[in-house]
């Protein structure tokens, strides 16, 4: 099996790796809270800050676009998604949820980039502050695992 022999911490071992990070403005207080733990764990496993490409947009929907501008350019090894969607009183948070949700995993398939979704969907705002901190985390732990199997893999 591909990659068995290799511990966690070489999965993990970020030091030459490119991330893309895309990053929703709406809910920034959410959405910067993230970024903040999602940048401090990807220094954590080794990349380096000059290797990292932080792009903001303005909502969820827009996220699936620039990670697709990002992965043309061919030079990440993983994009990461960060967002918040909080449910309001309309069929709006279905959609957002939804059609961004399948635009991230379609750009990751179509271009063969791991793409870490942490595009949170809550049902309040409790909820999103509950997970920031523990999903940027483990946003930054995906796209580095991810690369590196992919790496394994080719």
């Amino acid at each position: 099996m591909f990659g068995a022999d290799k511990g966690t911490s070489d999965k993990l071992d970020g030091r030459r790796l490119h991330i893309g990070i895309v990053q929703a403005r709406f809910n920034e207080g959410i959405t910067n809270a993230l970024a903040a733990a999602c940048k401090a764990e990807l220094a954590a496993l080794g990349v380096e800050d000059k290797n990292i490409t932080h792009v903001l947009v303005p909502g969820a929907l827009e996220v699936p676009l620039a990670l697709q501008a990002l992965a043309e350019k061919d030079s990440f090894d993983a994009l990461i998604a960060l967002g918040c969607i909080i449910r309001g009183e309309t069929y709006h948070f279905e959609l957002v949820a939804n059609e961004s949700g399948a635009g991230v995993t379609r750009i990751g398939l179509d271009y063969q980039v791991p793409i870490a979704n942490a595009i949170l969907t809550t049902e309040n705002l409790d909820q999103a502050v509950a997970r920031q901190t523990d999903k940027g985390r483990d946003a930054a732990r995906v796209a580095v695992e991810m690369a590196n199997l992919l790496d394994d893999l080719s």
